[in-house]
């Protein structure tokens, strides 16, 4: 699969000194984490960026600022994984394969909410051949994994939807945060075509406790933290009979619209 992808942030990224994977994986992991999305037309995050004078650092592989990435979500077929996540249920967790399209290079991922809403994300290498199925190994990862958090491992397991989107990766040392953002984000059910948001960004903030640079200056210019899932809030745009009020304000303002049947 070959996906290339532009973004009107890229004269601004062009700027910025780089960092490679491993430098970031070293200085800033951030396997537990608090996470903060929002939601950004393009066109005003673009001025935002512009004038965030911060220092950034933006990953860099090979020359290329923008990866393609794809993720498989997988959950029972009674979609529990879901209904725990549109409940909010504080113990839930996430199951997904995370494939990194331009390295070819792809996890097995099991995340789970931790102490005080953080998010707690654990993987293993995984065939990228293998990103729509659970093998036997990665079933037994699953289970070895949701039992130390105390959580029974769910049963059926299969891939439920599909999301493929250009990422953004940037470094800020003065609050050891970072963030990432997200293009052209298109959600998919396995089989079908894909609904595609080209005119916003999925902006995510990485931080510990307390927010980071980036997160004060987007509140400074009235843009707050969004309730969305790339997961949940495609499920529920693309099967609407599903209980979805925790998204209900993302979904009926800022989302796109999949056809009418």
């Amino acid at each position: 699969m070959t996906l290339s992808y532009q973004s009107t942030l890229s004269p601004r990224l062009r700027e910025l000194p780089t960092i490679s994977l491993e430098e970031l994986n070293t200085t800033a992991a951030l396997q537990t984490r608090i996470d903060r999305k929002y939601l950004v037309p393009t066109e005003h995050f673009t001025q935002i960026f512009n004038s965030f004078d911060a220092e950034m650092h933006v990953l860099d592989t090979d020359g290329l600022q923008i990866f393609p990435y794809d993720s498989v979500y997988f959950d029972t077929p009674e979609l529990d994984s879901y209904h725990l996540a549109a409940f909010g249920r504080r113990r839930r967790y996430k199951i997904r394969t995370r494939s990194y399209l331009n390295s070819g290079v792809s996890f097995l991922e099991v995340k789970t909410e931790g102490a005080r809403s953080a998010t707690v994300k654990e993987r293993i290498p995984y065939e990228l051949a293998n990103r729509s199925t659970i093998t036997q190994e990665g079933a037994a990862y699953i289970t070895e994994t949701l039992l130390s958090t105390g959580q029974a491992p769910p049963r059926g397991l299969s891939p439920v939807l599909e999301t493929t989107y250009g990422r953004i990766t940037l470094f800020l040392p003065a609050s050891n945060s970072r963030a990432t953002i997200d293009v052209e984000v298109a959600w998919s059910l396995l089989g079908q075509p894909p609904l595609i948001m080209n005119d916003q960004l999925v902006v995510e903030t990485k931080s510990g406790s307390a927010p980071g640079q980036l997160d004060k200056y987007l509140w400074h210019h009235g843009i707050r933290p969004s309730r969305i899932s790339k997961f949940a809030t495609g499920m529920a745009l693309l099967m609407p009979h599903l209980p979805a009020n925790r998204w209900h304000r993302t979904l009926s303002h800022n989302m796109p619209q999949p056809p009418t049947p």
